[in-house]
């Protein structure tokens, strides 16, 4: 690995806290020095990248750091040229928090764990989370939209059920009974504005402050900051080639919840083995404990015979299943749905009440009709195809021999994959190439848990969404990469 070079200031002096939210120990750190007049006006500060390295952090929590900073007025940035402490002396004054009380714990813990903002505009090869929302039905959805709002009944256009629209949480229930072997009714069913907030409603109701809960390392860190504000304590649990280590988790003391992603995790792109569904059902009837699983593309499916969902094989009502139509529809959507053990959803529901009352009645009453008449059915086998020519155009079409990259991975569900790297620094290189020259791909590195213990060059990769544009994109993309890899 190359020395990292020397900073352009001096930052010696900057100690941050691992178990403190990093991003806000360093924005503190820095609004400090250019207060105190160690950090000059127009002073250049490091490249995101470099100040991660001195600092052994992520790029992502430096770009947040900054980001707030630039928020604020302390920082400004030249295209083209870096980041600059701003002329402060010419400056509005820095305003002064109001007298009071400090901030509590849950809004500590905000400002320590919070999604980053999306990637927005078009999508581009290989845009993670994306399904090809260009086949959308588009035409359909406008005709049924317009039928519904042509004469609503004057029932459903005052409040409604905080857990949805009845008749979409039927056929939600039948259809997950019929596609996934789920044995279950509408009356476990609860509507949510996608997964993410199934998930969060999951955290608030299920954990307690200082609660431990068990999630896949690397895995999916909005979820783990969903369970982070709700006040527990994140243990991270390594995620190996038949999935979640559950020998790892029954060494976790105190536990009582596990966040998975068994179909397809994310991001490894793994399948939990039926031995390893088994085994984590009994640890939480062992246990008294819960487990959400998150099925979050669980219709993209490409060989072989799905495993039932742990939902579908837990008989002791331990399971919360999560699953969400953004992925077959499109993610603006925002519509998902929360499958309950018996007994828990009137709580989740006026627990959901509490933040906004309930959703939207149009988007469910046609996803309702939408699934009714055939359209959804008929919408899902159409991505499945898609994208699994998709992800056979990018396997067939993938640049061999990528110094310090490993084969492509054989690919049997899912919207994305992920591809090992020999380094951390090779991971960083490939990516930052990757993107200069308008290809979108993630670091394997920003999934892990800042605290892990795992050898940080053992957890670089490249993750690729592979389903959010045509094939002749791809192909595209691919040899945009080999110029820009210089292969």
């Amino acid at each position: 690995m190359p020395a990292t070079p020397p900073l352009p200031v001096d930052l010696s002096g900057i100690r941050l806290d691992p178990g403190q939210g990093l991003a806000r120990q360093l924005y503190q750190a820095l609004r400090e020095r250019i207060l105190d007049g160690r950090l000059g006006s127009r002073t250049r500060l490091p490249a995101t990248r470099d100040l991660a390295a001195l600092l052994g952090i992520s790029r992502n929590t430096v770009s947040r750091a900054f980001d707030q900073l630039y928020a604020e007025g302390y920082v400004e940035g030249r295209v083209g040229d870096g980041t600059y402490v701003a002329e402060l002396s010419t400056a509005r004054p820095v305003p002064q928090p109001p007298a009071g009380p400090a901030p509590g714990p849950a809004l500590r813990r905000l400002d320590s764990h919070h999604l980053p903002p999306p990637v927005t505009g078009p999508p581009r090869a290989f845009r993670i989370g994306v399904p090809a929302f260009d086949l959308f039905p588009f035409e359909t959805w406008a005709r049924l939209s317009a039928r519904f709002w042509r004469k609503p009944s004057p029932a459903r256009l005052g409040y409604g059920d905080p857990a949805g629209d009845w008749t979409l949480r039927e056929l939600v229930a039948a259809y997950l009974r019929s596609s996934r072997g789920l044995s279950c009714d509408a009356a476990q069913v609860v509507i949510t504005c996608g997964a993410q907030q199934a998930i969060s409603l999951c955290a608030q109701l299920l954990v307690q402050p200082g609660d431990r809960v068990a999630i896949e390392n690397p895995g999916y860190r909005a979820a783990g900051h969903a369970f982070a504000v709700a006040g527990a304590q994140l243990c991270g649990v390594p995620v190996d080639n038949d999935g979640l280590d559950c020998a790892a988790l029954a060494r976790v003391a105190d536990c009582r919840l596990a966040y998975v992603t068994p179909s397809h995790q994310y991001p490894t792109g793994v399948t939990l083995s039926l031995a390893r569904r088994l085994e984590l059902l009994e640890w939480a009837e062992r246990e008294g404990g819960w487990i959400v699983e998150d099925d979050y593309d669980g219709e993209y499916r490409y060989s072989g015979t799905p495993l039932a969902p742990l939902a579908a094989l837990d008989r002791q009502g331990r399971v919360l299943y999560v699953g969400t139509f953004c992925k077959i529809a499109f993610p603006a959507l925002r519509l998902g749905y929360l499958v309950l053990p018996p007994g828990l959803t009137e709580a989740f529901a006026r627990r959901r009440a509490l933040d906004m009352r309930h959703s939207e009645i149009g988007t469910q009453a046609v996803m309702a009709e939408f699934i009714a008449a055939g359209h959804f059915q008929r919408h899902v086998r159409r991505m499945r195809l898609a994208a699994r020519a998709r992800r056979d155009a990018l396997l067939r079409d993938w640049p061999q021999d990528i110094p310090g990259c490993a084969p492509m991975p054989p690919v049997e569900a899912g919207l994305h994959l992920c591809v090992r790297v020999d380094s951390l620094a090779r991971e960083r290189e490939l990516v930052s190439q990757a993107r200069v020259a308008g290809v979108e791909m993630n670091g394997l590195s920003e999934y892990w848990l800042e605290d892990s213990e795992e050898p940080v060059d053992n957890r670089a990769g490249l993750v690729l969404g592979f389903a959010a544009v045509p094939e002749e994109r791809i192909g595209e993309a691919l040899r945009t990469l080999r110029k820009a890899w210089h292969l």
